[in-house]
């Protein structure tokens, strides 16, 4: 991705930004498709895990000068006793890995000097049966 665009949208005064995610050209994220369990006599049944280069950030820091991103990620991770550990975990990018970011909503292109597409429903929902 081009450095000039992350610098638009994250700016370069190293200022942490919301929540997004970023799609990396590198298997770069583990997740579980489901609950890992213990089932007969005690033998571990492991979820199947999905591996890509889509990595969910909190917070994200563009370090322009360094070419490089910094995500912060933040895993909570409920004890059997009911209380929830929170663990963050820093992740350095090189910005020419990076394929493309994910943002929620339509503001960000406000940092671009766009304005929102004016996008018609293409199919409508309805709650009656046929």
């Amino acid at each position: 991705m081009n450095a000039g665009l992350l610098a638009k949208l994250f700016g370069t005064d190293r200022r942490w930004h919301g929540p997004c995610t970023v799609v990396l050209d590198a298997d770069a994220s583990i997740q579980a498709t489901g609950s890992d369990s213990i089932v007969n006599s005690g033998t571990k049944m492991y979820s199947p895990r999905l591996i890509s280069g889509r990595v969910a950030a909190d917070a994200i820091c563009l370090l322009a000068d360094e070419g490089a991103l910094l995500l912060v990620q933040t895993h909570k991770i409920r004890q059997a006793t009911g209380h929830d550990i929170t663990r963050q975990t820093l992740v350095f990018v090189s910005i020419p890995h990076v394929a493309a970011v994910e943002m929620e909503g339509l503001a960000p292109l406000k940092l671009l000097g766009l304005a929102e597409p004016a996008v018609s429903p293409t199919f409508v929902v309805s709650d009656t049966p046929r």
